[in-house]
């Protein structure tokens, strides 16, 4: 029984099967190179026109299955992953051996195939297919460090494809797939950010390999964030049932068009409970299109700490919403347009900001070098101003052109600048510099170097990192395969080798 207080989110893939090989695979699935060439967006079909709420679905949602199931995928993934610590105990244990048949050494002498071995993990999920000549939306979580993607199409599984990755964002928890295909049934896209509380939606997926399942039910709340789900939030709630296997399945709006993406339920017994989340389909599309273009998501950065209002600081700074800024980064495109700590934003461009993840959320969304314009409080006073984004650099590192070097250098990282909330936490001690590690791949060369999150990278290649900028433009000059780095680790210097030839 899980205490009453406590809240389990759980992602929807489902692992189904484990297969254990005992022949020399690679452990992990490389890491593609960013294709810096512009390729065209995906055709979409995109219906933008309200919901005439004066019509009702009386309960019967045929019309909406029939219509969008069609566009349902059946998504299957596998991945190799090196037997664990633990298992190869297990392999040791005489009983265990004996229990499923495992031969003892003095018997067969076999015993040592069974370690260093790799299992093959297998999971499922869904997908929608939002172009006809065969690009895919699904989860990001449903498709992660695969080495094998396959696509399943019709309910009796009539067409099957192997899929290619052709992008993932972990931030928002989206992929997207492509498959030599054409002429297939795309949905139409609606728009949600006109979706209201008590829509009716409907929910299409695979739950747990059953097959093609369709649920029913409403919007149960809009913009639901701060679940610590996902890095940028912005839930569509919904109470239509959806269970592990939904992943990366459809909601629909009472049109059937897609509104957005399944992506998690909280549970406390991993079943529905009436509480589950979608992201929106605008945000999801706009990572879609970035993923097709680049490979990759690039986004802007603004250069501000801020904190919401409660109604004493509401009272204080008199405004009742907006992000109150608690820090501006020095150099940062907030600190070249005149921001300063205590000020207060309440827009950007049209976008009304109600708090400090709206801001995030808005900002983020934003390419880097957009130009926009900011409207913010000052002593009370109804202020305005303007700003080119930079880059947000809280994202992988890559050594792009060393072609010598499939897999990159230092890949796997995520790097951030260090903030005065970082320096807090971290107890990095005053006008530090370098570069905060916000992720490390568990299987990048540089987490098997021994980089964790929170160390804070000094230099690369006997030079020095000021900041993440740097840190990044450094990582594209190496010349590789190994690296040296310099860290601060918890208070002590420390050198590590990556060598990123060790596949």
């Amino acid at each position: 029984m899980f205490p009453s207080h406590q809240r389990h989110f759980l992602l929807f893939t489902s692992v189904f099967a484990t297969v254990c090989l005992f022949s020399g695979f690679p452990l992990w699935a490389s890491d593609k190179k960013k294709n810096d060439v512009l390729k065209p967006p995906p055709q979409l079909r995109a219906d933008n026109t309200v919901i005439d709420r004066g019509q009702s679905l009386s309960g019967n949602c045929v019309s909406v299955v029939k219509k969008s199931a069609p566009s349902v995928v059946y998504v299957y993934s596998s991945k190799k992953v090196r037997r664990s610590q633990i298992q190869e105990q297990l392999f040791d244990d005489p009983i265990f051996r004996r229990f499923f048949g495992i031969p003892d050494d003095e018997d067969h002498g076999d015993r040592r195939r069974f370690r260093g071995s790799v299992q093959v993990q297998q999971s499922l999920g869904s997908g929608v297919i939002v172009a006809s000549n065969g690009y895919i939306l699904t989860n990001n979580h449903v498709v992660h460090g695969a080495d094998d993607v396959k696509v399943e199409i019709g309910e009796n599984s009539s067409q099957k494809f192997t899929a290619k990755v052709i992008g993932s964002d972990e931030q928002t928890d989206i992929a997207v797939l492509k498959i030599e295909a054409d002429n297939l049934s795309a949905i139409t896209l609606g728009n949600s950010d006109k979706l209201e509380v008590g829509d009716t939606v409907v929910a299409i997926g695979n739950p747990f390999g059953v097959g093609m399942t369709a649920t029913h039910g409403i919007v149960s709340a809009l913009r639901r964030g701060g679940l610590g789900i996902e890095q940028y939030e912005d839930f569509i709630q919904t109470d239509a049932p959806i269970n592990p296997g939904n992943s990366g399945g459809a909601l629909l709006d009472s049109e059937g068009r897609l509104i957005g993406i399944n992506t998690a339920i909280l549970s406390r017994t991993g079943g529905s409970n009436g509480i589950g989340f979608a992201i929106p389909i605008n945000l999801a599309r706009s990572i879609m299109e970035q993923l097709v273009a680049h490979g990759h998501v690039d986004r802007g950065f603004l250069g501000v700490s801020s904190q919401g209002l409660d109604p004493y600081l509401a009272k204080q700074f008199h405004i009742d919403y907006g992000a109150l800024l608690t820090e501006v980064v020095q150099g940062s495109a907030a600190d070249k347009a005149g921001l300063k700590r205590g000020d207060v934003i309440t827009k950007i461009n049209n976008s009304k900001i109600d708090d400090p993840r709206n801001l995030a959320l808005t900002v983020a969304r934003l390419s880097p070098d957009a130009e926009i314009t900011i409207h913010y409080v000052r002593h009370g006073k109804n202020k305005e101003t303007k700003a080119k984004l930079g880059y947000l650099f809280m994202q992988k590192l890559a050594g792009r052109g060393a072609d010598h070097n499939h897999y990159g250098l230092l890949s796997g990282i995520g790097v951030d600048n260090i903030t005065r909330n970082y320096s807090s936490n971290l107890n990095v001690p005053q006008n530090f510099e370098g570069a905060v590690v916000t992720q490390v791949d568990p299987d990048s060369a540089s987490a098997r170097a021994g980089l964790q999150k929170g160390d804070i990278i000094l230099e690369i290649d006997d030079k020095r990192v000021h900041d993440a900028f740097s840190a990044v433009k450094l990582s594209e000059k190496i010349k590789g395969p190994k690296v040296l780095v310099l860290i601060w680790h918890k208070g002590v210097y420390q050198y590590l080798v990556v060598d990123e030839s060790k596949k």
